[in-house]
């Protein structure tokens, strides 16, 4: 096997952090860990501090992406670990176990998002009739359930990489087979023009509808793009029954720039990006009028 390994998908071996020297890779992986630690915990801190004081029906209406806001702050605080980690052997055992809650946590929150979005557009009677909170406490707490199964199951597979590499690909493709399927629908819907409606209504109707698919467009690419790489990077390691760090590095980087779209377009959706964006972007209104035109 290939001597040059990934941390993040192998395990460490310890080393005396007085004599260490890191690589060029090892430098570009410290840099990613930072960033994710530095811009993304106060991002969704930001997140989620918005969502938990806004009014009962929009708390109820953004609890998934509140608990994935939430998901993602253990990620940054995971990257704050596998950063101390290039100098403290000790921290292995807990870095190992948060490898679950990074492979399992944001694409089942980011799954339950987009089911939820089909139902709402296709299914509006289920939609309405799951729309309480409680239904939402229930799906968030199996999906915690998963993730913490996820985290006991990384403590003992992760030094066995290909049983790992397999895990993370089969959860990838699930996860990513259902988030496509979900999202392509909306698409094809949103695309769809409504009947019966003239002048400056149905022009309305219709700039909304464009920008919302824009909306969703773009997270179907940041799917793709956060997602895809990564899975055939850990497939063609498995089949070549190599790690290559040069392989992994640009899936890794995909996975962590792309990861910064969705709470950018959330504060964009809500009006928090005015400064940068025009406000007048309301993909939930979009929806609304959606179900109009369906009906």
């Amino acid at each position: 096997m290939n001597n040059s390994t990934v941390n993040y998908t192998t395990p460490e071996t310890s080393t005396n952090s007085t004599t260490q020297s890191f690589g060029p890779l090892q430098i570009l992986e410290m840099c990613l860990h930072s960033i994710i630690f530095a811009f993304g915990l106060s991002t969704h801190t930001f997140v989620t501090w918005f969502i938990m004081t806004r009014t009962a029906s929009g708390f109820e209406l953004e609890f998934f992406f509140l608990n994935l806001s939430v998901s993602e702050i253990g990620n940054c605080l995971n990257s704050l670990i596998r950063l101390l980690s290039f100098w403290y052997s000790g921290l292995s055992t807990l870095k190992q176990c948060l490898k679950g809650l990074a492979i399992t946590g944001r694409p089942l929150f980011q799954c339950l998002i987009c089911v939820e979005r089909y139902l709402a557009v296709f299914h509006p009677v289920t939609f309405l009739k799951y729309k309480p909170l409680r239904y939402r406490v229930i799906c968030c707490t199996a999906a915690w359930i998963i993730i913490l199964g996820s985290c006991l199951g990384c403590m003992f597979i992760v030094s066995h990489y290909i049983v790992y590499l397999w895990f993370l690909s089969l959860q990838f493709l699930h996860f990513v087979s259902i988030q496509l399927f979900c999202l392509v629908a909306v698409l094809r819907a949103l695309k769809q023009s409504g009947p019966g409606e003239r002048g400056r209504e149905r022009g309305e109707e219709n700039h909304m509808k464009r920008r919302a698919f824009h909306i969703i467009l773009i997270t179907t690419v940041t799917m793709v793009i956060i997602y895809v790489p990564l899975t055939f990077t850990a497939l063609f390691t498995i089949l070549t029954n190599l790690i290559i760090q040069e392989v992994w590095s640009p899936s890794m980087i995909c996975y962590v720039l792309a990861g910064f779209v969705q709470p950018v377009l959330y504060l964009h959706r809500t009006g928090k990006l005015s400064c940068l964006f025009s406000p007048n972007l309301k993909p939930a209104n979009a929806i609304i009028l959606l179900f109009k035109s369906r009906d």
